[in-house]
This record gives C-alpha cells, structure tokens and sequence, in this order.
C-alpha cells in the first residue's frame, strides 16, 4: 500500500485506502506492547491472585489474547486494555486452582537458595513478607483488589484507574478506601500478634 506523501504517491488517495493506512498507522504493534507492558502484566497477575509458578503462563496468555484484538485496542488505552485481560485471566487461574485446590509449594524457599546463592534469612523474610502481601490481598474482594494493588503499588493516578477498572472516579475512590481500611485492619492484627510473641 502506497502511503499518503510517499514515493510514487500521485496526490489522490481513495478514502478506503487512506482510511485503512491511517488505521494501521495508529494500531499498537504487539512487539511494542510487551516490551512496553510485560513487566506491568505479570505484576498485575501476581497481585490478582496467580501463583508464581503460573504467572509466565498467564502473561502469555494476555498477550494472546491482545494478538487477537490488536486492531480492536484504541491508541493512549493499551494498559487498559491489558489490565482488563489480566483480570480475567487473573480470576480464571483462581477458579482453575481452587478447583484443584493446590497449595504453593514449600520448597520455593530452598530451590531459590540454590539457584541465586543469597542470605538464608534475607530471602526467607522476602518470602514472608511477599506471603503477607498475597495474603492482605486475597482477603479484599476483587474490585477493591485492583484498586488498590494499581493505586498502592502500580502508583497510577486516580483517573488512570478509573480508565483500567472502567469505573466511575468516585467508585475508585470508595475502593480504594475500602482497600486501605482491610490493609490497615490486617497490619494491627500482624503487630497485635507480633507483639504477643514477643513478650
């Protein structure tokens, strides 16, 4: 297809032609997306609940999905767009793994020693603390989940989220809220208890 402007270009393009390039013009090529927005996915699956060990899986998948609906995914909206796919994905692996009630398995810990060679305790405190994390955030309920994993953690503006969840500002706001009031309502009882055992 000869684009407007280019070599051989004789000064009138029809206007399905031209329609058609600029719709190409303005298309997201997938290469861009993930290079883009890999790291954003797999972050946005793990705290939606995916196991680790499923996470690589799971990206794949939203970027299948947007492989698919390339020509579909409008310009400034491609995080939208792939957030919205992780969280299906996401809810997906969820219901997928309670159906089969697996359980993470214990000897992560171990095989990370072997394979990165760090401190003992160092690792076992990130693996505590990651554990917290999964935990405060499999309690809330998905809506208020997102909110707060994007808010929290993605450091995304309100409005931003607003676009990503499709839901109303105020909405946001509310879960948000909601989010922090269970995140602060679960450190008391994680001090509460520290506290207990320290005495």
């Amino acid at each position: 297809m000869i684009k407007p402007g280019g070599p051989g270009h004789s000064g009138e393009v029809t206007g399905s032609a031209e329609r058609a390039w600029l719709e190409e013009a303005v298309q997201p090529s997938l290469t861009a997306l993930f290079e883009a927005h890999y790291d954003f996915v797999w972050r946005s699956l793990r705290r939606m609940g995916v196991l680790e060990a499923g996470v690589d899986d799971a990206a794949q998948e939203v970027f299948v999905v947007a492989a698919r609906k390339l020509d579909r995914i409008e310009r400034g909206a491609e995080r939208a767009f792939l957030f919205g796919t992780a969280l299906r994905v996401a809810a997906d692996a969820r219901r997928a793994r309670a159906r089969r009630h697996e359980v993470a398995e214990g000897s992560e810990v171990l095989d990370a020693v072997w394979a990165t060679g760090p401190d003992l305790d160092e690792l076992v405190e990130h693996k505590r603390a990651r554990e917290l994390l999964d935990r405060v955030l499999d309690s809330m309920p998905s809506e208020v989940r997102a909110v707060f994993a994007l808010y929290e953690l993605e450091g995304l503006t309100m409005a931003e989220i607003a676009v990503c969840t499709e839901a109303a500002p105020g909405t946001v706001a509310s879960r948000l809220r909601r989010g922090r009031e269970i995140f602060e309502g679960f450190s008391q009882r994680i001090r509460a208890r520290t506290t207990r055992a320290e005495r």
